[in-house]
This record gives structure tokens, sequence and C-alpha cells, in this order.
């Protein structure tokens, strides 16, 4: 059946996982006074003392060497975390553009994970015109207590901390914007040199956390041979790994090192592995979520020091097919004659582009696949049908469609889905930024059979209202939609669509009998992760069933993802347009 899932990943094609140029020379001398700064939270009014570091090309560089400076922005960086990749761009912004009042931003990296061929390339790929610096041990983090990357500390003319947080509120985790709403470094760097007291001196600092070394005693039971590779090979790896789009990989135990504080946060909070449905409801084909007993075994991992364990008892690697997963198709379509360009930064909204497959005779698609060019930066891709004669694309009718991890589509057993001769199709694409310019020729490819082997068509069934309006601010605004079967039918796979407003989404099958029953409930809808929540055994329903989709919207800004919570929106086909649709796939049962 149709496997298309939707994913939100800010990551981008990780650099080979080997450490190389581990140079030990320039150990960092201590960068702060001890006393001041260990005993206290907040490390505002602080000063921070000479230290030395070297550079991604072996050069020792110190604080002091930017004496002439009357302000020095420390930030540290990972080369392979999501924001640090799109904030190393704005970074070069307030470089070029407050060099003149005075300024130099150092960054810092504290990453265990991260070598010095790296943190050159990183410098590299995002032309980085500031000092790079490699923290050895982690030891300046551990003093200046800083935890995340990207985490600034705006220091004045006597070195005292003036300044500690975010750079601006565009990206976080799990949520990017169209455009800065607070820029609050900026601000804090024109306030500090104009001699006013920063108005906001603290914000919280969001992203992933410093891979430190650490010093644990390695006496765990479990070990990643045993026990953690077999979880990520299962669970992970399909994103994680290279050439796809997640940050960083978790193919191997040297690569795992470090990330062990992220991925114990985004399992603690379920950010990871992605996957909404309520349990209540439902027993679903695909279900993604990291059994209790999985999750106990990776936090008692960690604890236990994160033991490599016998090499023997290391499974193999997943296997993943290089090119088609599909037999090799009858015809492959590209979405648009030349590459899309895709920016460095900030918002790419969906982009579509028509295609005339030239199908001139009734097609029957028994096999699909959709396939980007750039894997790490395309977010998703929908391939819809336009019907003959139309300007619109049929909602009902997505042929395919791409996220990692999806599952090609391929039917069987007499299953096809039915195209009218001279339809046209819309590819919709919708990229992600990941901090350097980048461009993408997807494409989609098709295996055909003759009508007479065809039993059954599969169908494509919504329940859809475009016709609302949330109001400015409100929270917990309901839509509703309606789907009635007009002939029995097998319920295969539902697909919950919102835009950035979206907050929870419920299927509500009402049977002829009289019967109610949930069928899918979403109660923390994430517009990032879009599933299509596939059915263990299909649910039949009988003729005159009524599907209830009641989709709940926020648009108040306590909504991280919502673009402008001061205006009302209506149904439109950009993400700060709204959409209420439950997507479904079935079949008839005879």
């Amino acid at each position: 059946m149709r496997g298309l899932y939707y994913c939100f990943l800010v990551g981008m094609l990780c650099l080979d996982a080997v450490h190389l140029s581990r140079c030990d020379s320039a150990q960092p001398t201590a960068p702060v006074s001890q006393e001041d700064m260990s005993q206290q939270n907040s490390p505002l009014g602080q000063t921070v003392t000479d230290f030395t570091l070297t550079n991604a090309y072996g050069k020792s560089v110190s604080l002091s060497d930017f004496e002439n400076h009357a302000m020095v922005a420390v930030v540290f960086l990972g080369t392979e975390c999501p924001l640090a990749k799109l904030y190393g761009p704005r970074l070069n912004e307030l470089q070029a553009t407050f060099a003149g009042q005075g300024l130099m931003i150092l960054g810092i990296n504290s990453n265990k994970q991260d070598s010095l061929t790296e943190l050159a390339a990183y410098g590299h790929r995002h032309q980085i015109s500031f000092p790079l610096l490699k923290d050895k041990g982690n030891r300046i983090a551990d003093v200046m207590k800083a935890e995340r990357t990207p985490e600034v500390f705006l220091l004045d003319r006597n070195r005292v901390v003036r300044y500690h947080g975010r750079i601006d509120d565009q990206y976080g985790v799990g949520y990017s914007r169209d455009k800065k709403i607070n820029s609050d470094l900026e601000i804090a760097i024109e306030e500090l040199a104009s001699g006013k007291p920063i108005s906001n001196p603290s914000t919280e600092a969001v992203g992933c956390h410093i891979g430190r070394v650490k010093q644990v005693e390695t006496t765990g039971q479990v070990t990643f041979n045993k026990d953690i590779a077999p979880i990520f090979n299962a669970r992970c790896v399909t994103c994680h790994r290279e050439g796809e789009i997640a940050p960083f990989t978790l193919t191997c135990y040297d690569d795992v090192l470090g990330w062990e504080d992220t991925i114990l946060e985004v399992i603690d909070n379920n950010r990871m592995p992605p996957w909404s449905a309520d349990p209540a409801h439902g027993e679903f084909a695909n279900d993604a979520r990291l059994g209790e007993t999985e999750k106990q075994q990776i936090a008692d991992w960690v604890d236990g020091g994160m033991p490599e364990g016998e090499p023997g008892d290391l499974p193999d690697p997943p296997v993943f097919t290089a090119g088609w997963r599909i037999t090799p198709p009858d015809q492959v379509i590209a979405m648009r004659e030349m590459p899309f360009e895709v920016p460095a930064e900030g918002i790419v909204d969906y982009q579509r582009f028509v295609v005339d497959p030239q199908w001139d005779e009734d097609k029957y698609i028994v096999a699909a696949e959709a396939r980007p060019e750039n894997r790490s930066v395309v977010h998703h891709i929908l391939v819809y049908v336009i019907p003959p004669g139309g300007r619109r694309p049929d909602l009902r009718q997505v042929l395919v469609g791409y996220a990692p991890g999806s599952l090609p589509v391929e039917l069987h057993d007499g299953v096809a889905i039915h195209v009218q001769a001279g339809s046209k199709l819309l590819f919709e694409m919708h990229y992600t930024p990941n901090g350097t310019a980048q461009s993408d020729l997807s494409y989609a490819g098709f295996c055909f059979t003759e009508k007479g082997n065809v039993r059954k068509h599969l169908q494509g069934r919504i329940a859809i209202n475009p016709k609302f309006e949330i109001p400015a601010g409100a929270s917990n605004h309901e839509v509703f939609a309606h789907y009635r079967a007009k002939q029995d039918e097998l319920l295969i796979s539902m697909t919950p669509h919102m835009h950035l407003r979206g907050k929870a989404f419920q299927y509500e099958a009402r049977f002829p009998s009289g019967a109610t029953e949930v069928l899918l409930n979403v109660p923390a809808y994430d517009f990032n992760w879009q599933l299509k929540y596939i059915l263990r055994e299909p649910r039949k329903l009988p003729r005159g069933t009524l599907i209830e989709c009641r989709a709940i919207f926020d648009n108040s800004k306590y909504n991280l993802h919502n673009p402008d919570p001061t205006r009302s929106v209506r149904w439109g086909d950009q993400s700060w347009d709204e959409m209420m649709i439950g997507f479904m796939d079935t079949i008839p049962t005879e």
C-alpha cells in the first residue's frame, strides 16, 4: 500500500564519521575564575579570563588575541547539529555587520564526536569568517557551563558576560519560522555597543547537547554491540545513516559517542522515533515507537558508561537498497527540466511543478517510487494526479510520496491505481534548508499492468473541510469533516493533514449498526512529522459508515510553529495558511 510519510529533519548529508586529525597540541587553559562561575547558576556578570585553544588548522588562538575588540561573542557550535548549521550564516552576517563596532565572534566546538577535520569542513561549507576553535575535553564548556549548540555568551570589553542564550527565535527544536521575531543577540550587541543596559540579557539556548567527554567507569552489563546496535538498526538507521537527511549517523559505536544526552532527551520527550498515535486506539503495522524495554536498555547503557562489548556480538548492519526498491520502472518522470535551487537558510514553502507524462491511454499502476536527488534537503515529495482538462490536483489521488523511511507503492493480488488518459502530474516538493545552498531534481518511477490483470482499484478517500476560519489567538479551534462509505470497503490507512497551527486530529467511525469506534487519535499533531498510519489489519467499513474527522488548531502565541498569531487563518496551499484533510486509502471488499 502507499507508504507515504512526512518528516521534518533540519539535517544534512553527514560527513564521514571516521575521527581523524586529533591533534593534542595547544591544550586549553582555564578561561574563567572558577570561584566566580562554578558557584553560580547564571553566567551573567561573571568574568571570563584568558584561554587558549587550537583552531581547525592547528594554530593556537587566545581570547587575549582580541583585546582590542570591544565585544566578544563566544558561541558553542557543533558540526552536525541542525541548528548550528542553520545559524552559521546568521553568525557570519552578525560578524560582518558589527565588526566596525568592535565585535569578534569566536566559535568553540566542545563535542568529543567532532574531529578537527570535521570542524574545518564545517567552516569551509558555511564559509565561516570568524575563528573556529576546538575545546578538547570540553574544559571550556565545563567552566562556562555551556550545555547546547548553539549557545552564546556575549562579553563586554572587560570580558564580563552581559548576554547569554540563543541567537534569535527563528529556529528551534521541532520548529522553523519563515523569519525571526526576536533578534536577541543582535539587539544585545547593539545595546552593548551603544553603552545601554541590555534589555533582555538572558534567553533559553536550544539545540543539541554538547557531546562531553565524561569520566564514567564502564560497569554496565548492557553493551552497544549486543543490546543497543540491534535497537538502532531496527528503529533509527533508516534515517540516521550517511547520505540521509538525519543530522548524525548511528551506524557504529564511534558515531554514537557524544550524542548520548541528545538521544536520551529525544526519547524521553517522545520526539524520536516519530510516532503520534494514541496507543489506546488501533494497532498499526508501521508503529515506530520504542518499547519500554528498549528505552530502559538505552538508559541503562548510558548510565553504565556506554561499553562497546564483544566484537562477536555486533549484528550485521541492515542492508539498504541503493537503486530502485521497486521493479525497474516502466517510466521515470522528473519533477521539472532544471534543478530547483534551495537556499542556505530560511523557509522554502511548497514548490509545485506540473509535468505532462504523455499518458495517451489509461494507466494501471502497480508500483511507484518517488526519489529525491538530494536527500539532504528534501523534506517530502507528493505526486498528485491532475485529471484531464483540470487545473488543480485531485486530492484523492496521491500516486506516491517520499520522506525518509517511507515505503514505495507496491500493489499485489490484482490491485492497481487507475489513472485516466490525458492526466498530468503535480510534484509537490517541500525543502528544508540546511545551512548551505543546494540544488535538487527529484523524480518518480512507475510500473504498469494491463487492464485485464486488475481486479480492484486502490481508492484514495478524503474527509475535507475547506470552509473554516481560525480566529486570531484561538488555542483550541475545532473543525470537522466527514466521509461516508458508499460501498462495503476495507480501510487500509489514514493520514491526518494540517499545517503549522495543527494541534490534534481524530478519526471516528459511526457504523450503520449505531456502534462507534475511534480509529485513530493523534493528541499531539506535529507538522514536522505527518505520518501515514497503516492499519495492522484492514478495518471493514460497511456501506453507510460515516467517518468523522475532528481537527483542533492552535493559532495562539504559545504555538511556537505559528508564523503570526495576530491574524485569522483560512484554507490555503502554503504552510502559513491551513488545511484540514483526513486522507484514507481503501479497497472494495468485492
